[in-house]
């Protein structure tokens, strides 16, 4: 698991619970449709999966 993965906000965080609020904070997404790069590990792999109906996830080769 060393590859690195592209997560994009797709629906915004407002309205939505301060866990799910965090979660998004600390993977660095603030803004609607901004991407970020993570290392592919499993702590990322669990925080895209509390706010999967946030964020779109793609692997990047």
């Amino acid at each position: 698991m060393a590859g690195m993965l592209k997560v994009t906000l797709v629906k915004s965080m407002i309205g939505r619970p301060e866990k799910h609020r965090k979660v998004l904070r600390g993977m660095g997404l603030t803004k609607m449709n901004k991407t970020v790069e993570l290392q592919d590990t499993p702590s990322i792999r669990g925080m895209i999966q509390v706010v999967s109906h946030l964020v779109k996830a793609e692997e990047k080769n």
